[in-house]
């Protein structure tokens, strides 16, 4: 068994490192945890890797980082002596061994030869994006597993215009990392010291001065009573939270003291992750004593964040798209007040973020545009706009509560989406109005759109297989209805095409390919269903649109209830 050898082959090398060699002795006493750490390599993808943090070939550790970064080094000096002169900008934020493996990451990149701008503390990954741009540097590694529990950590790459790699060049950094040889006797014992240039303060001054730029009305901080409670949940974004809403002079900001400061043991929350109740639970015990209009909560890299409204006596949490349609709104209502919204302006969000979106961008005369799930896909078209001039960039989003108002960043920034929630609920509230009366008023406007999404995890080899076995039985399986609602057409992002019920020919799509499909319904709804790129999870998403709330959560149950029964026949170990 390949799995025992490297085992063994770890176990016996003399130079392992100490925390590594514990690691393998606990593993000894389970045949099952080792196959898990060794059936395969850490698969470094399109969007970087991420994984349990441990030892073994399948872990996050000190080894995989080298091997990753040696990749990466080979990708660059083949890029030229330019590329390597530009070197690269390394941020981590508060989990487990990231400071550990940013140094690893600039140590090895040093060892070849290349500049490395390492942040020596934790830092967002929307700043990591920014000082990409701010440096002119070749690309940005940052540490994070963004909301994924404690034990896991990973490693995400960023291009010249800070946003995650586009699939080409992803796909080339692979075949690099792939053919980087043995983890364990990649040698970067002698890295030239002077090729790591330690970050200080002044990015972040730099940062934040762009981050002001996010407003549209910047009298309303001064003046403004809306009381907030925020959150970072032990990640990397509490100080610069608290600066920004500080500098643009908003006064009535609490922060969960419990909370603030970085900790990857992430030890007051079951989960650091915003988009799920009890990550509200400090929170809400602040606004309770302290009679607050909004709770918001980031996660760990600063990249997604989440928000609760007060509601009578109780706060209610608020969806990724409900958010955003009451971001487009507010961004949107201000522009078109000014008079500044330009002719071609465009906003982007996922193939399975909400349509309320797109109709409210309408509604205001801005287009809108579908990209695969990802937010390098936005950061693609941003990057593909800004040379062609074709449309402009208004705002991004996607329903996994990730936002991008101002594009000097180019991955989302809940940094950004905290300044601009806070300054739209100050905006309403000297309305009278809170912001679940924004989005009554959405609804009522546009129709009830409601969302839903069920996880189920399949960890291990055999849950991997089970869920390669659920795509390739669907395919061959075609649905044709879904809780008794006809399906008209289905969208197969991994061979390109869009397949109609009514005897029209297929359709060629134009996006990159992925392993996702979706069914658009007879009466307007849709599902889709696609393996998480992060976490062994198969994920389905549930779209619906009615007149009323309670039509519409009678059609999500119906569809979450018999779409689930028809995978669970081919989710099988």
């Amino acid at each position: 068994m390949r799995y025992r050898q490297l085992f063994d082959q770890w176990n016996n090398f003399s130079e392992l490192e100490t925390d590594w060699k514990e690691n393998l002795q606990q593993l000894a006493k389970d045949e099952k945890r080792i196959e898990d750490a060794f059936y395969r390599d850490l698969e470094f993808g399109t969007g970087g890797m991420r994984g349990e943090i441990g030892a073994g070939t399948n872990r996050m550790n000190t080894y995989t980082v080298r091997k990753a970064t040696t990749g990466l080094a080979s990708y660059i000096k083949g890029a030229g002596a330019e590329a390597m002169e530009r070197g690269v900008v390394i941020a981590y934020d508060s989990r487990r061994y990231s400071p550990e493996f940013a140094r690893e990451a600039a140590n090895t990149l040093a060892s070849n030869g290349i500049k490395a701008y390492l942040y020596m503390e934790p830092r967002t990954t929307p700043q990591l994006s920014f000082t990409v741009r701010h440096l002119h540097a070749f690309m940005g590694i940052v540490i994070t597993a963004s909301h994924n529990p404690p034990e896991y950590n990973g490693y995400k790459v960023y291009g010249e215009d800070g946003a995650q790699l586009n699939i080409e060049d992803a796909e080339v950094v692979i075949e690099h990392v792939n053919d980087a040889g043995d983890a364990l006797h990649i040698d970067q014992r002698n890295p030239d010291k002077q090729l790591i240039i330690q970050l200080d303060e002044k990015l972040d001054e730099a940062y934040l001065e762009a981050l002001k730029t996010v407003q549209e009305n910047e009298e309303l901080a001064s003046s403004s009573d809306l009381k907030v409670v925020f959150t970072p949940l032990h990640g990397a974004s509490g100080k610069t939270v608290q600066r920004i809403l500080n500098e643009v002079g908003y006064k009535h900001i609490s922060y969960v003291e419990e909370q603030m400061e970085p900790d990857g043991d992430f030890p007051t929350v079951e989960s650091p992750n915003p988009e799920e109740q009890s990550a509200f639970e400090y929170a809400i015990q602040y606004g309770e004593r302290n009679y607050t209009d909004i709770l918001i909560a980031v996660d760990p890299d600063g990249d997604r964040v989440g928000i609760a409204v007060k509601s009578d006596s109780k706060y209610e949490l608020l969806t990724g798209n409900q958010t955003g349609a009451i971001l487009i709104e507010y961004l949107l209502s201000q522009r078109k007040a000014k008079g500044n919204i330009p002719a071609n302006g465009r906003i982007f969000k996922t193939i399975v973020t909400s349509d309320l979106g797109r109709v409210i961008a309408e509604y205001y005369g801005v287009s809108s545009e579908n990209v695969l799930t990802g937010f390098k896909f936005i950061g693609e078209k941003i990057k593909k706009y800004e040379e062609t001039k074709e449309f402009e960039f208004l705002f991004g989003y996607e329903e996994s509560y990730g936002y991008l108002i101002k594009d000097f960043a180019r991955d989302k920034d809940a940094v950004q989406s905290v300044l601009a929630i806070v300054e739209a609920a100050a905006y309403y509230k000297q309305q009278g109005k809170t912001l679940l009366d924004v989005l009554a008023m959405l609804y009522e406007r546009h129709g009830y759109y409601l969302e839903g999404l069920q996880s189920v995890t399949k960890k291990g080899v055999s849950g991997a297989n089970a869920i390669k076995n659920l795509l390739e039985q669907v395919r061959t399986n075609r649905i044709t209805e879904v809780a008794g609602i006809n399906v008209t057409s289905q969208e197969d992002y991994l061979h390109s095409t869009r397949m109609f019920t009514d005897g029209r020919e297929t359709e060629e799509l134009f996006l990159p390919k992925s392993n996702v499909i979706k069914y658009f319904l007879a009466d307007g709804s849709w599902v889709c269903v696609r393996p998480s790129g992060t976490e062994p999870k198969i994920k389905y998403y549930f779209g619906v649109l009615s007149g009323t709330e309670v039509e519409s959560k009678e059609k999500l149950n119906s569809l979450k209830e018999d779409f689930s029964l028809k995978m669970n026949q081919y989710l099988v170990d």
